[in-house]
């Protein structure tokens, strides 16, 4: 058996390629939209890719199934109570499949979402269990979130019944040492205690997951419906998409250049400048009207998350980079990159009149500025459950996901000061607070950790 992880850092997520060296069959599960990295390893390994396995539809990333059918001529495969616009194949819970000498057996296990399944993985007919493929059911020290389809038909406490009994009847009831693959690390907004780990086994997570150890279903219902992270404004669309006939990416095609007078016309039309350099070279100089998503961090999460997905966007990146900021872009479903800024420093010095800087604070100079000034307006932009953990200056809190929607709350005409945990959202929200209109916007370098650290006695 061939069995590879595939895990992408800036949206936290893992894919699968699981191949039988016998017959030289292979299925891939929750694949990124870009494909070449699946492709490439079942070259080089001379499998062929027969089925792509999707265990549930994600809401955190567009999934690249489409693309692999066409790649390939992989059928696309489903639980059978999951109806996607195309053509797909229908798996029932129990049904095993045999890619030669391994077998893959599907359990239903809803609870994330109505149509989950896993896919415990067999080495040989007549061996136990290698390992279990569990989407967004089980995490490492963690289990997937019921209440992202709430909205939808379903109360997050019939989901959250829904994972109890898969999670105690349909993969508690494996073997310990079956090796535990999950779709997610650390960082995804699909649960709130992801472990940084990228595998565990069925007895380590039945002894040490906080859920899985709930004293009763009543007990486990209430811990995993409270305390969730706020959910990205583009999840219910990515969710939606994943289900849908769409126009398929092409990771090779570069967006179109564009010239200062083609920059400055989209963005009169309504396209948004996304500007995807490190906070620190975003303020010594950007474009009016631009808003600072850097590409060192998440940036297709943050980018998903404050910006409108039917709207058009234009790039501003380090040269070299405007490829990887489309593709990081496609796979949360954001297609409408209409081109790219050409020669992007020389730009800001050819427009100087354009041109901008940002004001980033150190951590005593925010203290000063809110000694200096009365009606000082401060935003921590973290998420609850890292405030409540702690803040500065009896801010108000609003996570940098939900600006874009309560901007209302604050006023665009006094100073505002915008914190975070280290300077990175900060800066996003600092960027789009400009873009909105606010005039005198500043956010603290390092953060809270930062500020915090000028709190503590020598």
């Amino acid at each position: 058996m061939k069995f590879e992880q595939y895990y992408l850092e800036c949206l936290s997520h893992a894919s699968y390629l699981i191949g039988d060296e016998s017959s030289k069959k292979a299925v891939v599960v929750d694949p990124q939209r870009d494909i070449s990295g699946y492709l490439t390893a079942a070259d080089e390994a001379g499998l062929d890719i027969v089925m792509v396995i999707e265990t549930h539809f994600h809401a955190d990333f567009l999934s690249g199934h489409l693309e692999l059918a066409a790649a390939t001529g992989a059928d696309i495969c489903y639980s059978s109570v999951a109806n996607p616009e195309f053509d797909h194949w229908k798996i029932k819970d129990g049904e095993r499949i045999s890619l030669g000498e391994v077998i893959l057996e599907f359990r239903h296990t809803p609870g994330h979402t109505p149509e989950s399944m896993s896919i415990v993985v067999y080495e040989t007919a007549d061996n136990g269990p290698y390992g279990v493929l569990t989407g967004d059911t089980l995490f490492i020290g963690d289990v997937g979130r019921p209440d992202l389809l709430a909205s939808v038909g379903f109360t997050r406490e019939e989901l959250a019944e829904k994972l109890y009994h898969s999670l105690h009847q349909q993969l508690m009831t494996l073997p310990d040492a079956t090796l535990v693959f999950p779709a997610h690390g650390a960082g995804s907004a699909c649960g709130k205690n992801l472990s940084t780990e990228l595998s565990s086994t069925i007895g380590e997570q039945r002894e040490a997951n906080y859920a899985i150890r709930a004293s009763s279903k009543e007990a486990f219902m209430a811990m995993v419906t409270e305390g969730q992270p706020p959910a990205p404004s583009y999840f219910a669309y990515d969710a939606a998409l994943n289900g849908k006939e769409r126009k398929l990416l092409d990771e090779s095609a570069i967006p179109p250049s564009m010239d200062f007078v083609a920059v400055q016309a989209a963005l009169t039309d309504g396209a948004l400048l996304i500007d995807g350099r490190d906070p620190e070279d975003f303020s010594r100089g950007h474009l009016k009207g631009a808003i600072n998503v850097g590409m060192a961090g998440r940036y297709a999460e943050f980018a998903g998350s404050i910006v409108p997905f039917d709207a058009d966007i234009v790039l501003f990146t380090e040269p070299g980079q405007e490829l990887e900021a489309k593709n990081r872009l496609a796979r949360i479903g954001f297609d409408r990159v209409i081109g790219m800024a050409e020669q992007p420093y020389d730009m800001l010095t050819s427009h100087s009149e354009n041109a901008q800087v940002a004001s980033r604070l150190t951590a005593d100079e925010f203290n000063a500025r809110v000694k200096e000034v009365p009606n000082l307006q401060i935003v921590d932009v973290r998420n609850p459950g890292e405030v409540a953990d702690g803040t500065a200056h009896q801010p108000q809190t609003i996570p940098v996901g939900q600006i874009p929607s309560r901007i209302e709350e604050l006023d665009p005409s006094a100073p505002t000061v915008v914190f975070c945990a280290g300077g990175y959202r900060s800066s996003v929200a600092a960027s789009l607070l400009r873009q909105r209109g606010f005039g005198d916007v500043s956010d603290v370098i390092g953060g809270y950790t930062a500020w915090l650290e000028t709190t503590q006695p020598a």
